[in-house]
């Protein structure tokens, strides 16, 4: 099968190696011409716009996208729409909120044109190990699509499917975000506590490889997690401050909205937030405060 790829950061271009990998053809674009020539060497078809892209591939035109989520997605979508014929399939791969991905599928639908959306999993290892991945659409759009969806998975029965209507996809990677967030903040915590315990002098890399084997908190998390305790369990080069992709913040929102108490991922999304806080305003005003009702010492920078 043939396939546009639009948009080659880091798992877009593993992602388009992978399918090149199980023989499908690619035609790949980028606003930087550098990842395209990469592929190119791959034997990926380059092109330099997205006109040049979509007259490469044959009808049925199916176009993948791997860009940022928000307005990227629209302007590119936009973009597309007169360059695509009725039938056609646009694939969005990124981490757009599902909200968004119900407007576009019904606006897209008008023209005729499908829109497939897939949470995808998988990360820097996707290109050895398989994506993850968590298909929303129409049946018969999906069924289309089923030998990209097996040759981008783990195996080809294995680790993707078909999880409902359009918006589903983006909805359940939504969701299985806000669970990584309260994983990591788990392991985090457990971790922490343990290098506290200095009289013990345990060795942190040594007690993640126990658990990797036969314990019921073994999980590929715990495996990346001891990888990065081998090199330095100080972790003194890394600045303790935590990016957050959107899907955190999104899947508290729903559970607020659907009324399902969801603590975890919450409080796991706010400490992501508190390491943002180098000034930290509300730790100086708690002290400030025992200060002022116990006469508790207040430590003084500088």
């Amino acid at each position: 099968m043939e396939l546009g790829m639009i948009g080659l950061g880091r798992m877009g271009a593993n992602m388009s190696e992978r399918l090149l990998a199980g023989g499908h053809r690619v035609v790949a674009y980028d606003r930087n011409p550098e990842p395209v020539q990469r592929l190119v060497h791959k034997e990926a078809v380059g092109a330099d716009s997205l006109d040049v892209l979509v007259k490469q591939l044959e009808v049925r035109r199916a176009v993948w996208l791997m860009v940022p989520a928000g307005d990227p997605v629209d302007q590119t979508i936009e973009a597309l729409r007169p360059l695509l014929a009725r039938g056609d399939l646009i694939v969005d791969g990124g981490n757009s909120y599902y909200k968004d991905t119900l407007r576009r599928a019904a606006d897209l639908e008008a023209d005729g044109l499908h829109l497939v959306d897939v949470g995808t999993s998988g990360g820097v290892w996707g290109l050895t190990e398989g994506y993850s991945l968590m298909v929303g659409g129409s049946e018969e759009a999906v069924e289309h699509l089923r030998p990209v969806f097996q040759t981008l998975a783990p195996t080809a029965d294995h680790g993707w499917g078909h999880v409902g209507p359009s918006g589903a996809g983006h909805f359940v990677k939504m969701v299985h975000n806000g669970i990584e967030y309260g994983l990591m903040q788990a392991y985090a915590e457990g971790f922490a506590l343990m290098k506290h315990k200095e009289e013990f002098e345990l060795n942190l890399h040594q007690i993640a490889e126990i658990w990797r084997f036969g314990s019921v908190v073994r999980s590929w998390l715990l495996d990346l997690t001891a990888r990065v305790l081998a090199d330095d369990q100080t972790l003194g080069d890394i600045a303790p401050y935590v990016a957050d992709s959107g899907e955190g913040r999104w899947t508290v929102f729903e559970a607020i909205d659907l009324d399902v108490p969801a603590p975890v991922a919450a409080l796991s999304l706010i400490q992501r937030l508190r390491s943002r806080d180098s000034e930290s305003y509300a730790d100086r005003l708690l002290a400030a405060m025992r200060n002022q009702f116990g006469g508790h010492v207040v430590g003084r920078e500088g």
